[in-house]
């Protein structure tokens, strides 16, 4: 009898903390969004302005892709998702030359995103995105 009770004020006892561990964990997975789909950019530099197209596949923190513009042609992209911030790069193409870009940005939704962008050190500016 004292040894059920003991074991069941133990269990009573850990119940908060065990569920307040599990609370965490559905809430951190829960601002978890998966960026995979084709999203449509609207992109404001110091050198001009776009709206490339950007198709994402998120794999955990891992992030591939192609990217698409008039202005920066075709190329393949890399980067990481971490918690709601997002960062990737490719080599575009300025007038003939190969340029590194970078994008970092921050999610808003799970259909929005926002962030800056650096062209080669050529340009700088910001974007908004939408999933299409």
């Amino acid at each position: 009898m004292r040894k059920t009770l003991l074991c069941t004020i133990l269990v009573l006892a850990a119940t908060p903390f065990l569920c307040r561990d599990v609370s965490l964990a559905a809430a951190q997975n829960k601002g978890r969004v998966d960026l995979t789909g084709k999203w449509v950019f609207d992109v404001t530099t110091s050198a001009g302005s776009g709206t490339p197209t950007v198709t994402l596949k998120q794999s955990g923190e891992a992030l591939t892709g192609h990217y698409s513009s008039t202005n920066l042609g075709e190329a393949d992209l890399n980067g990481t998702v971490k918690g709601q911030d997002v960062t990737f790069k490719f080599v575009g193409t300025v007038q003939g030359m190969s340029v590194n870009v970078s994008y970092a940005g921050t999610i808003e939704s799970s259909d929005a995103m926002k962030g800056t962008l650096d062209i080669g050190g050529l340009a700088q500016g910001s974007f908004t995105a939408k999933r299409q």
